[in-house]
């Protein structure tokens, strides 16, 4: 060793100068022993990065400066990498080395639509007045996906439907903060009733082709929200060389909609055989299931039936990999769900090339919505007929309608794929004693605001294009004479400002803009109208394209509530073939 080497280290950047240590921060020796003892045994591979963040978020409550960059080096990643993908998700409480660390207990309040229609804003008012914030941290959230029983908030894992200060309060004195798993079919059930034969038989010598056939004849469309012919992906991707793989989009997080949440607490053997069957229709060789992270329950409920699965020989041992979300509506979009399950920030991909050609880890990909999984399943069951044979208004088939807001009777309805908003009023019990129907939101905010005058046009794909709006993923939320149009964009603009990934400029600034201008006593609607168009030529993907439409279906439609100054009038941009799950 030279003289003095020892002292003034061996990186040098001058003469005479030098560091005892490499720049950037250090890592210490007791928070990598933790981030190893809870990483285990499992790979470290770069696309775990997600879920290790879950490991020492759910461990500790937040992320430690300390405990991030032990795992950078434990993973051989720069800090850099892994600080932008704990910022990026909303789930992650990343610290900095001064940062306060949380409180022990954080209560999530849903303040989408539905919730703020049934009065999550005095909620969160009363709770933040009630609790010491340094015992109690009260945070708004997006929606949760439990629009049926709002308001709704999260006391750590645990959901408190049609919540209430009292509510709460004997929650947290319980202090059981475990999500509540609801009784569902387990895989000895299903099977018991027939479940699973059809996927043995075509796995004993079935064509991928007659299958395909039979899908496309039942009419089955994409039902993440842009209604793809779903048998007609099969072969895209197929015609593209192996290996494939399959991604099953759970990221259910349209505020108003909770289909797929009713589906897997219920019956998820069906949605498990239908993605099988379509994982082997495409010979895809590893089946990623990316879960929100909002429905702990449902996370529960398929990492014990995927075990199940693997135990009874149906599954190979990790041929199904169960991914968790981490709190971000872009990742409902498919090529940001696949970033995501590639542990990185859920940036939407330009497109060409499509995720069937180069998905998941560079491969052709097949990518399904857990409906969709759930209706092959059924089709392939029962026949084709079972959505081919309903008709009503001219459409065929059926469709699972999330209905929240001023009705009796709020829950999944399933109906013909023609009805009207008059016909799912009246599944859902018809509107609240003293409210009358005013407007509606068809198909999350990504559709906008649709008056009560229209009224006798069906719900369903490629009926709605002409007003400026679109089906999506059927989430129906209902308003009354007692609600503003106005307010109600204003809340659809809040959450898209707050979800916007921010890679794009249109989107991320034309969100916050549009805020600003809504929230004054009168809208200037030339600007809005301005800004809107920007958006819908601009953005990378259908949330800044879409975002638009509460703004201009209000300015059409509700003029009298935005007192408004310009004169360009509203135009029609964002259609289903944008939509976020394409």
């Amino acid at each position: 060793m030279l003289d003095g080497q020892d002292k003034k280290g061996v990186w040098k950047s001058g003469k005479g100068r030098g560091r005892a240590t490499p720049k950037g921060r250090q890592y210490d020796d007791d928070a990598l022993a933790e981030v190893r003892a809870l990483l285990g045994d499992r790979p470290r591979r770069r696309d775990l990065l997600i879920e290790f963040l879950h490991l020492i978020q759910d461990a500790y409550g937040h992320q430690s400066a300390a405990h991030l960059r032990a795992l950078a080096e434990e993973m051989r990643l720069s800090m850099a990498e892994v600080w932008e993908v704990a910022t990026f998700y909303a789930h992650f409480d990343p610290l900095r080395e001064d940062d306060p660390v949380p409180p022990a207990l954080t209560i999530r309040v849903c303040d989408s639509l539905s919730c703020e229609l049934a009065g999550s804003e005095a909620l969160i008012d009363a709770l933040e007045s009630g609790h010491d914030p340094k015992d109690v941290r009260v945070l708004r959230a997006p929606c949760m996906g439990r629009c049926d029983t709002a308001p709704v908030l999260e006391i750590g894992h645990l959901h408190v439907d049609h919540a209430t200060p009292a509510r709460v309060a004997e929650a947290i004195q319980a202090g059981d903060f475990h999500p509540v798993i609801p009784e569902y079919e387990a895989l000895a059930a299903y099977r018991a009733a027939g479940g699973y034969a059809k996927l043995a038989e075509l796995r004993g010598g079935g064509d991928w082709d007659a299958v395909q056939r039979t899908v496309a004849a039942s009419g089955l469309r994409g039902l993440g929200g842009a209604g793809f012919p779903s048998g007609k992906k099969w072969g895209f991707v197929r015609n593209n060389p192996g290996p494939r793989l399959m991604a099953v989009n759970g990221d259910e997080g349209e505020p108003g909609t909770f289909k797929d949440r009713y589906y897997l607490e219920r019956v998820p053997h069906l949605f498990f055989e239908g993605m099988l069957i379509a994982a082997w229709a495409v010979e895809a060789e590893r089946i990623y299931l990316y879960m929100r992270d909002e429905y702990p329950a449902v996370l529960h409920i398929l990492a014990t039936e995927i075990a199940a699965l693997e135990a009874a020989g149906l599954i190979a041992p990790g041929y199904v990999e169960l991914r968790r979300g981490a709190g971000a509506y872009i990742c409902g979009e498919e090529s940001a769900m696949i970033e995501s399950i590639e542990g990185k920030r859920g940036l939407p991909r330009h497109r060409p090339p499509y995720v069937a050609q180069v998905g998941l880890f560079g491969r052709p990909t097949l990518v399904h919505n857990i409906e969709t999984c759930h209706w092959i399943a059924r089709i392939l069951r029962e026949g084709p007929e079972i959505l081919s044979s309903v008709e009503r208004n001219g459409r065929t088939g059926l469709r699972s309608y999330s209905v929240s807001g001023r009705v009796k009777a709020p829950g999944v309805h399933l109906l013909p794929a023609g009805s009207t908003i008059t016909d799912i009023i009246a599944a859902a019990g018809g509107m609240l004693d003293g409210h009358v129907f005013k407007a509606y939101q068809p198909g999350g905010p990504s559709s906008g605001l649709l008056p009560a005058s229209i009224d006798d046009v069906p719900l369903d794909f490629d009926m709605l294009q002409t007003l400026g709006s679109f089906i999506g993923s059927a989430a129906v939320v209902v308003l009354s004479d007692r609600d503003s149009a106005r307010d109600a964009a204003l809340n659809m603009l809040r959450f898209f400002e707050s979800e916007s990934c921010g890679q794009c400029t249109p989107c991320r600034v034309g969100c916050e803009k549009a805020v600003k201008l809504m929230q004054a006593p009168a809208w200037d609607t030339g600007l809005l109208e301005e800004i809107s168009q920007a958006m819908v030529d601009a953005s990378i993907c259908g949330l800044g394209q879409a975002a638009p439409n509460p703004i201009r279906l209000v300015m059409e439609h509700f003029p009298e509530e935005i007192g408004g100054t310009g004169d360009a009038p509203p135009t029609k941009g964002y259609g289903t073939e944008q939509a976020r799950d394409v």
